[in-house]
Parts: structure tokens; sequence; C-alpha cells
């Protein structure tokens, strides 16, 4: 008897006790133990907008193939019906295979199985570019800063701006840069005005090139694979502070630039975490530094806040504090 044919679902979208068939793409499996020393696996399975973490227990249909067969990285066709228990979401699995390209005639897309920015990449870039070059109105450096953009676009049009914590999904390093440096053009012109005798003055030509270039590291600190982003070797060992002040010297080599300039531009990049346990050899000591930290730890800090109020199951006013800001965060009263 053939097998009865089943609705094409997307994880995201699935309801307590509903069945479909879906792609996903596993991102973990974890060896453990029972109480009494049995085997199991913790697995994980996603797509674009829901993770589901579960266990496959010894005596499962599947315990033998998860061992065997199923590993991180792989994307599936599973047939499963999804379960909102007191653990969290999980799958019960009636079916399951590798998904391959002949799954592409019911909409398999393994790039749509990764979580993505919710907002266009090549639109994000072509703003950002917008910005270097009705902001910098230093013309060596806003050349330095548009060639930079344009030998990396491809890159950059897909690159997550970390690995977890904040805007770790593709196209988001595009969406932190672009807010940053949206952030830092009103912050440079607030000052601006409002300390119009300040020695030096404030260079808002710089404070814009920093916003764009703060996270320039990353593109070697980081690559792309099948769960999003991992760390390279150069990005372990040195990390993206540094490799950011390389890819900007690297460019500014055999430039007219003036030499202050560039060296205020890489103080920016060094000092833009601000303290050496979060990366940063040096401290913010311009003005043009001082905004952009401010800057980009704002709203790397806003969207963790808004991931915890979207994420956090518990109930109640407040938010568990196991979640990357270690701390409540307050949804207000029940009505």
């Amino acid at each position: 008897m053939a097998t009865k044919s089943m609705p094409i679902v997307a994880l995201t979208d699935m309801s307590d006790g509903q069945e479909g068939d879906l792609f996903v793409l596993m991102t973990s499996k974890e060896e453990l133990k029972t109480r009494d020393g049995k085997t199991y696996y913790k697995v994980g399975f996603r797509d674009a907008g829901r993770e589901v973490n579960f266990p496959i227990w010894g005596d499962s249909a599947w315990a033998v193939d998860c061992r065997d067969a199923w590993k991180p990285g792989a994307f599936f066709k599973v047939r499963a019906v999804y379960r909102d228990s007191k653990y969290g979401p999980q799958l019960d699995i009636r079916k399951i295979r590798p998904a391959s390209d002949a799954d592409a005639a019911d909409g398999f897309d393994p790039n749509m199985l990764l979580p993505r920015s919710r907002f266009d990449a090549e639109e994000m870039f072509d703003e950002l570019r917008a910005l270097a070059e009705r902001h910098i109105e230093n013309a060596e450096l806003r050349d330095l800063v548009c060639d930079i953009l344009s030998d990396n676009k491809d890159a950059l049009l897909g690159l997550p701006a970390a690995t977890r914590n904040h805007h770790a999904f593709v196209g988001g390093w595009l969406e932190h840069v672009l807010s940053v440096t949206r952030t830092c053009v009103f912050l440079a012109e607030k000052y601006d005005e409002q300390y119009p005798d300040m020695q030096p003055p404030l260079n808002t030509s710089l404070v814009v090139a920093g916003g764009i270039l703060h996270d320039v590291g990353k593109l070697r600190e980081l690559e792309q694979d099948v769960q999003g982003a991992s760390y390279t070797s150069e990005g372990s060992l040195i990390g993206h502070i540094l490799q950011g002040r390389d890819i900007v010297r690297e460019a500014a080599a055999g430039r007219d630039m003036d030499t202050e300039t560039l060296l205020r531009l890489e103080h920016i990049i060094v000092s833009h975490q601000r303290l050496p346990e979060w990366g940063s050899p040096k401290p913010p000591m311009t003005p043009e530094a001082l905004i952009v930290h401010y800057a980009d730890d704002l709203d790397a800090k806003y969207e963790m806040m808004q991931a915890i109020l979207s994420d956090d199951a518990s109930d109640g006013p407040l938010t568990s504090r196991k979640n990357v800001l270690y701390q409540h965060v307050f949804r207000g009263q029940k009505k």
C-alpha cells in the first residue's frame, strides 16, 4: 500500500498536535546516560524560525539510526507530530531520511533553514554604502571605507555578526553594523552641534567610518557553515578586533591618507569593546571611539533583550535569569 502523502509544513509554523512532512537541519547530537546508566541521545533540529531539542531514548525505533547515521549539520526530511510539552517543543518522529536535491521540487532549500535577518541584505548593503558616501566628508577615508565594503560585498551579504548571543543569523553583520552606523550618524551630529567649541572638534567622518568598520574583522574571525557560523583558527587565536585593524591597514597601504586619521580609525576598531575581558586592548580614548563603543554596545544589548522577551517561556512578570544577559527582564504585570 502506498504511503499516504502529508502536506509540507515549516517547523516554525507547526502547532501542538500537528502532523506533517518538514525539512530540518540537525543542529546537535549529545550522548547521555539515564540515572540507571542507559544510553540515550539529546538531538536538536531547526529551521529558520524554530529549534527543537528532545531525547531519542535507547529503546526508540530510531536509536540505532540516531547513533550511526544522524550527523549534526545534515539536512533531513521528517514526518513528525509537533508537541508543546512541559520540557519545551519536541518532535514525535514517524519517518526520517536525509534530504536530497530531488526534494527541491517540494521546496527544500538549505539556505531557508537557517535563521536570517528580517531585512533584505542587498538593501542593507546599499544603505550602508550610502551612509558612507553621504556622511564621510574626508575623501580618502570615504574611498577606503567604500572600497572595503565593495571588495567584500559577497561575504558581507550573508555574514552573521556572531556565532551566538546577538545577530547570530544570516545577514546579521549587516543588520547590526547598519543599525550601529545609523546611531553613530545621529550621535555625531548631536554632539557636534552641542559642543561646537570642542578642540579638536568632533570628527564626524571618523565616527561614521568607525561605525561601519568596527566589526570588519568578523570577515576573518568567522566562517559560514550549515549551522550559521563558526570560528576560524585565526578567529580563535587572534579575534576580530586585531584582524579588523589588519584589514584596514592592508586596505590603506599605498593610499595618500593622513597618518593621524588612520591612527584614530585604528583606535576606534581596537577599542570598540572597551574592556580587555571583552577583547579590547585599549579603552576608548577619543570622542569618536566613545560614540562608536556605546552605539555598538547598545545595539548588541538591545537585540539580546528583545530575544529574551521573545523566547523566554517562563510565567510571571519577570523572565528567567538564565539568558545571555544573566538578568531578569520585566515583561509587565498581567492585566
